[in-house]
């Protein structure tokens, strides 16, 4: 798992300047739950995750919704009259699901009785095909979910394994039936590039997630990441590295196929059917929105603020029951920060990012990459945006360098 990430202490009290707390009249208000439960640690993964029989004492999926419900005390108590309603809930992990539904149910209700909800919020839940059924679905509608992202990954049995996937493929057909038959959004989630994956073998997951008849799909490219199982293998030479060119045709291949069947790319890795069909809370992260991050290595930002949470759920629990932030660290962005960001992510959006919000040099910069092919010129003239093409969304980091510098 990837080490905490460098800053300041973070006060115990978790206070906010008033400045970042002000931010909040004119942001859209997202909390983030991050339940850091797996049955398995899948080979990949590096998130901050623990299999059951890691926890030791002092953590349980038991006890954690009351701890999740503390750390909402804890916010109430540092927004104060700043706060607002929240307008998207996404509770990910890990695997959520491996909560009984009324426990995920009672944390929205946390949440709602805290803080309000919007009127049309969004309030989402991550489910494994495996971990979830139609009863707790069922019972996630009537409890305020109005989303259900579903962990499918792939529908080709040797790339599940190569993943250290353990569900059955025909699960996810169960799950998306069972999230629409009581009026759930719908969410698929595929990874490419996983060794030993042809492109007939992506194209068959990509088919298989059009036939299910989701409002969304989202499609990201493997990555090895240091320290992760899967690194150690292609590092002992037991997997190859995912190829660039590879992962770029199967990305080409995601864009046509979602096309053909009436998906819309919104963000680089992300298609809905419509835009209502769109992640809300995902797009808040991508404008820099204010959210609150609950949950042991959750990260929060308001106001340009950031902090991140302590790791370790007995570590997390022990924090809060001592009454305290369990915030590990927390840094101020820098205005040169804020705009780095700025473009870092609002390039990705389908919609662009205003040339306006760049700098000379990048304004400078953005004819030559017409010129490349990396930003759409029309949009670049007539309405002022950055656009990325689609061939600049499979070079978007090489994008942002030249924009940026």
């Amino acid at each position: 798992m990837p080490r905490l990430p460098d800053g300041d202490p973070a006060p115990v009290s978790g206070e906010l300047a008033e400045g970042a707390l002000a931010s909040l009249a004119g942001s859209r208000f997202g909390v983030y739950v991050h339940v850091p439960y797996c049955s398995v640690r899948c080979g990949y993964c590096d998130f901050n995750t623990y299999t059951l029989t890691e926890l030791g004492p002092g953590a349980s999926t038991a006890s954690f919704v009351d701890q999740a419900l503390a750390e909402l005390d804890l916010a109430v108590r540092v927004l104060g009259e700043h706060a607002r309603p929240v307008d998207t809930v996404f509770v990910g992990g890990g695997t959520p699901t491996l909560l009984p539904a009324a426990d995920l149910v009672r944390c929205v209700d946390g949440i709602r009785s805290r803080f309000g909800l919007a009127a049309d919020a969004e309030v989402t839940t991550e489910a494994n095909p495996d971990s979830v059924t139609p009863a707790d679905l069922a019972e996630l509608a009537a409890g305020g979910f109005t989303r259900v992202s579903i962990g499918m990954q792939s529908v080709v049995p040797h790339v599940l394994r190569t993943l250290d996937r353990t569900h059955d493929p025909a699960r996810v057909a169960t799950a998306v039936e069972g999230a629409k038959a009581v009026g759930l959004a719908t969410s698929v989630d595929l990874i490419y590039g996983t060794p030993g994956e042809s492109l007939d073998d992506w194209r068959a997951s990509l088919d298989a997630a059009v036939a299910l008849g989701p409002d969304h799909v989202s499609a990201y490219a493997l990555v090895v990441e240091e320290g992760t199982r899967l690194a150690a293998q292609v590092r002992r030479g037991e997997l190859p590295m995912p190829e660039g060119d590879d992962e770029a045709d199967k990305y080409e291949l995601a864009d046509e196929v979602l096309a053909a069947a009436g998906f819309g790319w919104y963000e680089v890795s992300n298609w809905a059917r419509t835009p209502a069909g769109r992640c809300r809370h995902n797009e808040g992260y991508w404008r820099g929105d204010a959210w609150w991050g609950v949950g042991p290595g959750a990260h929060s930002h308001v106001g340009g603020v950031r902090w991140w949470n302590v790791k370790h759920p007995r570590t997390y629990a022990a924090r809060l029951a001592a009454g305290v932030s369990p915030a590990a660290g927390r840094e101020e962005l820098t205005a040169a920060q804020r705009h780095d960001e700025e473009v870092l992510l609002g390039v990705r959006l389908r919609e662009g990012l205003p040339v306006g919000a760049l700098d000379d040099d990048g304004r400078a910069a953005v004819a030559g990459l017409v010129g490349d092919g990396l930003v759409d010129g029309r949009a670049a003239v007539l309405d002022r945006r950055v656009v990325l093409t689609r061939r600049g969304r499979l070079l978007a980091d090489a994008v942002v360098r030249r924009l940026v510098t």
